[in-house]
């Protein structure tokens, strides 16, 4: 079993990974700017500000960034990952991000969603996750071990769902039911993380997994 450290391991996404990790009998050891308000059985909780989280690395095998780029981290992450990503490339960590939906094609050829008309609310976050996204991908660390994970449009905490144990995992283009919902739970989520991480295959990709 491994080390997984998740940064934000409180936050929706987080909590599930962790509790998936755990569950599988991996250690845990989370990193966030708050204590838990439902702690997972086993999980190691540390709280401080984002850019201290890479003291959470030693002694891991696996590195998750869960945060999300609003409130006091808004217009941070992209920059922040850049950091964890080459910490993670120093200790040899395979780096797991966690992104967004809208950095994902509607169709082969087609531009990203981040190219559209987003609705407002969620534009800022969502260019900030596609920068950190191109990042990755044209200028990754030298010998990093990385996947760019992005959920489904109707993933997050408005819209839980129970644990199926069923998914897709497809690449950089958007996966829909046959009749057009995007849709996953969190513990499904959860699911395919780890066995992304446990099979060691999508290294150096994007893809995306949806129901």
């Amino acid at each position: 079993m491994s080390t997984i450290a998740i940064i934000g391991g409180t936050g929706y996404t987080g909590s599930n990974l962790a509790r998936e990790a755990t569950g599988r009998g991996h250690t845990v050891v989370s990193w966030s700017g708050h204590e838990p308000k439902d702690p997972v059985n086993g999980v190691r909780y540390e709280t401080g500000d984002a850019a201290d989280a890479t003291k959470i690395i030693d002694g891991a095998e696996v590195l998750i960034a869960a945060l999300s780029p609003r409130g006091d981290l808004a217009g941070r992450v992209a920059r922040l990952y850049e950091t964890y990503a080459a910490a993670a490339a120093r200790a040899g960590v395979t780096f797991i991000v966690i992104g967004g939906f809208s950095s994902l094609r509607p169709a082969v050829g087609q531009p990203r969603f981040t190219e559209t008309d987003l609705p407002e609310q969620f534009r800022d976050e969502a260019l900030e996750m596609e920068a950190f996204r191109d990042w990755i991908m044209t200028q990754a660390p030298t010998g990093l071990d990385w996947v760019f994970i992005s959920p489904a449009g109707g993933y997050g905490g408005f819209a839980p769902g129970e644990k199926t144990g069923t998914y897709r995992i497809g690449g950089d283009v958007a996966l829909f039911t046959e009749d057009g919902k995007s849709e996953l739970s969190g513990p499904d989520f959860a699911q395919a993380v780890l066995d992304v991480i446990e099979s060691g295959e999508h290294r150096g990709e994007h893809i995306s997994v949806a129901y």
